[in-house]
């Protein structure tokens, strides 16, 4: 068994869990979230001809400023088919293929028209508000590597270079499996010694948003042959997540299964708080790696985040799966003992403050519902003053 602080257990996920996913195919409106699964090239120079980035008139940049002829007019999407000579302009639109012989553009706010001429006071340089050809990509360059989780910018990028049906990764299957007497549904009224099973469906939203599918198992009661049967179906999945039941307790039954099933516990307790109890580690049996994650509600959602979701980011595909980590300056002093790496629930509010939000524990799901950020307490500090810095995980 092994205790570490939060970086180490945080390389240890990464270093061990690494992504086989299949490949599939999904029309290019539904790549958003999935990872590609193959190169993605420019099938052509980008911008494919030098083009004007302004509306104004294409020009030869020497005969500026001064009073030239206008000649024509040129729009995106046409072509004009003389040549521009000194003295003479285009009148040309945001996006339009720049005229031949013209090197630069004035923008129309800088001139004045005039039975046929216009006039400038500006001077241009050669270039100027023009976007050449290539210079945002050449043919054949790789524009986006496997690996990468696509978003909106990604499916522009797609379909400007022609993609409309996009190789992604697989999405992983992420098994759920609660743990403990005291869980009932969510839909029956709980006794005073009982609680609804809100962790399910935290983590099944959570895993949703790493890319990977959730998988609900039935609770696993505490019994030992019940557990047992329900810990190997979750390893029927690619990643199995249990909830509840690895702390010392009489009845935490959880690490006792999986070791009579031969797994390998990688470390099973991290210095943080909340969620001090984890335990990950593999069943070389079955090729599968699980997160015990402890039961308290915060627990269960921040060991998620900052361990867990790496975990399925990587078993989606995704080659660098990275913490949403920022900073942001205190509104007021913040104290904490040392020794742990603390999450606690925080604000980040419009003006760029963060304000810790009041809570009662690691069952206080109000609490992180109020919140919308996690500020970060490091081990090593004891005070933090108002004004201070402090690192913040978005939630």
């Amino acid at each position: 068994m092994r205790t570490c602080t939060f970086p180490e257990a945080r390389a240890v996920v990464l270093e061990a869990v690494t992504g086989r996913p299949g490949v599939e195919h999904v029309p290019l409106e539904a790549c958003a979230g999935r990872v590609l699964a193959e190169v993605a090239r420019a099938d052509r120079d980008y911008p494919p001809a030098d083009r004007s980035i302004r509306d104004g008139y294409a020009v030869v940049s020497a005969s500026v400023p001064g009073r030239v002829r206008v000649i024509g007019e040129v729009r995106a999407g046409d072509r004009f088919p003389g040549e521009v000579r000194p003295g003479e302009a285009v009148e040309i639109m945001t996006g339009a293929p720049m005229p031949r012989g013209a090197d630069a553009v004035v923008m129309v706010e800088h001139t004045i028209a005039d039975d046929g001429f216009v006039s400038t006071e500006r001077s241009s340089r050669p270039g100027e508000f023009v976007n050449f050809q290539g210079s945002e990509a050449r043919a054949g360059d790789v524009l986006v590597e496997p690996g990468v989780r696509l978003d909106y910018s990604h499916a522009a990028l797609l379909a400007t270079v022609g993609v409309a049906s996009v190789a992604v990764y697989a999405k992983p299957r992420v098994a759920i499996l609660a743990t403990g007497d005291e869980i009932v549904p969510v839909a029956e009224t709980p006794r005073e010694f009982q609680i609804r099973n809100s962790n399910v469906y935290s983590l099944a939203a959570q895993v949703i948003r790493a890319g990977g599918v959730p998988q609900l198992l039935p609770v696993a009661p505490d019994r030992l042959d019940e557990t047992r049967w329900l810990i190997e179906k979750g390893l029927e999945s690619d990643l199995l997540l249990l909830s509840g039941g690895v702390s010392a307790g009489k009845y935490d039954l959880v690490e006792t299964v999986l070791a009579g099933l031969g797994a390998e516990f990688l470390f099973d307790r991290v210095l943080i708080q909340p969620g001090q109890p984890l335990v990950f580690g593999r069943v070389p049996a079955v090729d599968r790696f699980f997160f015990g994650l402890p039961g308290n509600p915060a627990s269960t959602m921040v060991t998620f985040e900052i361990f867990a979701r790496a975990a399925v980011e990587r078993l989606a595909g995704q080659t660098y799966p990275a913490l949403p980590l920022t900073s942001a300056p205190l509104t007021r002093d913040f104290r904490h003992k040392t020794g742990l790496t603390r999450f606690l629930p925080a604000n980040l509010g419009d003006d760029g403050g963060l304000t810790p939000v009041p809570w009662q524990g690691s069952s206080d799901v109000p609490a992180i519902a109020r919140a919308n950020c996690y500020l970060v307490a490091h081990a090593g500090r004891a005070e933090w003053k108002a004004g201070d810095w402090m690192q913040v995980l978005r939630k």
